[in-house]
């Protein structure tokens, strides 16, 4: 087993595995699930970086070449900044595990190839899209709903549902109000509607 995984080609996947989740877990944070998984691999590129020797010119170009540019990446918007933490993992990774010269791939030099054209491209297209979706200015303007009509989908008794704008949505009266009664929402707090029977 232990052969098994100090295999460099698997230590390269580890290591591409790791720095890629981690890459999107900075780029959409939440779940905690893309974190996770990148700490998962990478414990496992990092037991195989440990009994493998490595390129410390490639693990200061993974570490220092990818992180800072993606937050750089989030403020400007700017596209080199993508294609320099780009080639910075690709680099990187498939130089990290110290092959005859320090020039050399320890991995084999077509998995190598594949791999970043394969991260490469879906780092591109990922980045751009959750850019441009964080860009994008919201679909709702919530504050025109205040005024609107609705009608109660089941009876409020403080908290019930209305469809508002052929919508549903969570509303709350400060009397209870029957299923099926027109109301019009009189506030909002977040995405909850303050509603009162017309």
């Amino acid at each position: 087993m232990e052969e098994f995984l100090l295999n460099p080609n698997l230590v390269y996947l580890f290591i591409v595995g790791g720095t890629s989740l981690a890459f999107l877990a900075i780029l959409s944070p939440g779940t905690g699930l893309l974190e996770l998984s990148a700490f998962f691999f990478l414990v496992l590129a990092g037991w195989g970086i440990f009994y493998l020797p490595i390129n410390y010119w490639a693990l200061i170009l993974l570490v220092v070449g990818v992180f800072p540019p993606i937050f750089a990446l989030r403020k400007t918007q700017k596209n080199y900044y993508l294609g320099l933490s780009i080639a910075s993992l690709v680099i990187g990774a498939a130089y990290l595990l110290k092959g005859d010269t320090w020039y050399s791939l320890a991995v084999s030099p077509g998995l190598a190839i594949a791999v970043s054209i394969l991260i490469g491209g879906m780092f591109w297209i990922i980045t751009k899209k959750s850019l441009e979706a964080e860009a994008a200015p919201p679909s709702h303007d919530l504050s025109k709903l205040i005024g609107a009509l609705g009608e109660t989908k089941t009876e409020i008794n403080l908290e019930g549902s209305v469809q508002v704008s052929k919508e549903l949505w969570t509303a709350r009266s400060q009397e209870p109000i029957e299923a099926g009664s027109q109301v019009r929402v009189v506030d909002r707090e977040g995405f909850i509607l303050i509603v009162e029977k017309v």
